[in-house]
């Protein structure tokens, strides 16, 4: 990567992990190819092994409601709770020193269905609010460090 541009391949990645509009990461626990991920211990390792599962998750799933009606298995695993806010996420493409974002309608969604895909450009004060959102926790099973990497510290904000 070329280093005069400084932090903008880091921060596509990382508007891509995380949900644009709750900051939670869109791939959890019960995903267990995540579970590994979070395990590893190199952060550069960590951090690339989230993205590439959270880069194909275009929604930010919420919490499961339990069918009263439906038979309880006791056997089962309880499923993961990823509790997020269900906003569908955009598709990041970078042209030049800019960033855009894609939001596609969902396959389901009435309202919706049939409507252009919006593009919009992602701009440093919206990426900024994004990663303001992001939890301490979850910076950490990201291979980020709070102390000295918090994905906000990436964008300069006084000049």
């Amino acid at each position: 990567a070329d280093k005069k541009l400084g932090f903008m391949t880091k921060i596509k990645k990382l508007l891509e992990t995380v949900c644009h509009n709750c900051g939670k990461i869109l791939v959890d626990e019960s995903n267990p190819a995540f579970a590994d991920a979070i395990r590893r211990r190199d952060p550069k390792k960590r951090f690339d092994l989230v993205w590439r599962l959270c880069k194909p998750k275009m929604i930010c799933e919420t919490t499961m409601a339990l069918d009263d009606d439906a038979p309880q298995d006791k056997t089962k695993e309880p499923k993961h709770d990823h509790g997020g806010c269900g906003n569908i996420q955009p598709e990041v493409r970078r042209e030049g020193l800019r960033l855009t974002g894609t939001w596609k309608a969902q396959k389901g969604d009435e309202e919706n269905e049939g409507q252009q895909p919006e593009k919009k450009p992602i701009t440093p004060q919206m990426a900024l609010n994004i990663f303001r959102h992001i939890s301490t926790e979850d910076i950490k099973r990201m291979g980020l460090s709070n102390d000295y990497a918090r994905p906000e510290w990436m964008i300069i904000t006084v000049l």
